[in-house]
């Protein structure tokens, strides 16, 4: 196998993977968890949360990772296919915007910082925020992946007929 395909599948692998991952534990935290843990005590719903918390900051941290390594080097050898593709750029901007802003909301719901203990107070809100910005980056995403590559402007304008 061509060691670049083989470097491109893996990076691939890896950024979805991570997405599966992390998305996928913010949703079953906040549709599962947090309603079944409102039924603990307050002495276990603590134990509960320092617990896992501990766990979850280190796929937080080490997923924001990934994320950002597979995802600046898939942007890196997609741009030679979409040179002059304006709308495709603009929506990886606003997508790499939104991944951005989801990174803050993980790491600020798994910190200890005291200025972000807001955030953690409303846990179940910044959840639901977290997810809607997953569900437009995947939206992003699969739009740009099933449109393809585009040619320029300039290749797609009809030719100026000679009179």
């Amino acid at each position: 196998m061509d060691t670049q395909l083989l470097i491109d599948t893996l990076s691939r692998v890896i950024h979805v993977a991570t997405a599966i991952t992390l998305v996928g534990g913010s949703a079953f935290m906040l549709l599962v968890l947090i309603p079944a843990a409102q039924n603990l005590s307050d002495e276990e719903h603590a134990r509960l949360r320092t617990g896992l918390i501990a766990r979850w900051k280190r796929f937080v941290h080490i997923g924001v990772t990934l994320f950002l390594i597979s995802g600046l080097y898939n942007y890196y050898r997609a741009i030679p296919s979409h040179k002059g593709d304006g709308l495709y750029h603009a929506l990886l901007g606003t997508k790499m915007l939104i991944a951005l802003v989801i990174f803050f909301i993980a790491a600020a719901l798994v910190g200890r910082s005291a200025k972000l203990e807001p955030i953690r107070r409303k846990r179940t809100l910044w959840l639901k925020v977290l997810l809607i910005c997953a569900l437009i980056v995947v939206t992003i995403s699969g739009f740009v992946k099933v449109r393809g590559p585009q040619p320029p402007a300039a290749a797609q304008a009809p030719a100026a007929v000679a009179e």
